[in-house]
């Protein structure tokens, strides 16, 4: 008895899969089932002096992160290149592909967003945003005019 081959049904479009998402890549698109953008899972909870947003980024390095500060948002960005390589090879499963994120959250009004700190560690971005200090209540006379 002949041993059974083991086979993956789309493994023989595989490489016109791949030629197709470099060729439509190079007009700057992407079609819709072959999307890169991936959104990753986020908390965001604060403390009594902070707001503190994680997020997910498994397989990225610091580098390949960006966090912004753009009109009271923070904007988290990845992005994460296809390794090149000169030799060719036949990939039996290709599923680690380039992938981006961006996420977006709206800041609080209290938060410093002059102070914000950034922490990366084993796959999870760490953003601490201290509370700014708010000014305390006070009493304004009322005038009279004459």
């Amino acid at each position: 008895m002949s041993a059974l081959a083991k086979r993956t049904p789309l493994a023989e479009i595989e490489p016109f899969d791949r030629r197709w998402r470099r060729m439509m890549e190079s007009f700057g698109m992407t079609p819709f089932w072959m999307s890169s953008e991936a959104m990753p899972a986020a908390d965001v909870f604060e403390t009594d002096g902070e707001v503190v947003v994680q997020v997910e980024a498994p397989g990225y390095e610091p580098g390949e992160i960006e966090v912004e500060v753009h009109d009271h948002q923070l904007v988290v960005k990845g992005e994460r290149k296809e390794e090149e390589t000169k030799e060719e090879k036949t990939f039996r499963l290709h599923e680690r592909l380039e992938r981006r994120f961006e996420r977006r959250f709206e800041l609080p009004a209290e938060v410093d967003v002059e102070h914000l700190k950034a922490e990366f560690a084993k796959g999870v971005l760490e953003i601490h945003m201290p509370k700014a200090d708010q000014p305390k209540p006070r009493k304004i006379p009322i005038g009279v005019k004459p």
